[in-house]
């Protein structure tokens, strides 16, 4: 089950259900299951965020809380996955910034989370081919290409 919080005014119901549908279509694309909460947010909240776990004093569009770093998915007895924060005034300013909607935004950000919290990372050029490949299929799969 896919939790949407919002902690700010000017989110509509569509929005809300783009961010699930693609939290959503990223667990079945890598035939997982679990629950995951996703915080649409500001850049205060989402910089507070980033300062306090990973000490990075600077907003960002997302970011991702596994319940299991580090160990295996299928050791997660309750079924919860983790949390995901994403910056709303910070999609809205990707998406003008990248000629795309709102909407295709806030997917991507929820699609690229919940890969996080599913143990895909782009630290380095492989991980990053491997885990934006698989973004952009989830995206053309849901019709949100770029």
């Amino acid at each position: 089950m896919i939790d949407v919080i919002v902690n700010l005014e000017g989110i509509d119901s569509a929005l809300l259900e783009t961010v699930e549908r693609a939290a959503e279509a990223a667990l079945l694309h890598e035939n997982a299951e679990g629950d995951i909460d996703i915080v649409l947010t500001d850049d205060g909240e989402i910089r507070a965020l980033n300062l306090g776990f990973r000490g990075i004093d600077a907003a960002t569009d997302v970011l991702s809380f596994p319940a299991r770093e580090g160990e295996a998915l299928a050791d997660v007895p309750d079924g919860f996955l983790g949390d995901i924060a994403i910056s709303c005034p910070r999609a809205f300013s990707q998406a003008a910034e990248y000629g795309h909607s709102p909407a295709r935004e806030l997917a991507f950000l929820a699609v690229h989370g919940t890969l996080h919290i599913l143990g895909y990372d782009h630290l380095n050029e492989a991980d990053a081919k491997k885990m934006y490949a698989l973004q952009d299929i989830i995206l053309n799969d849901m019709g949100l290409k770029r």
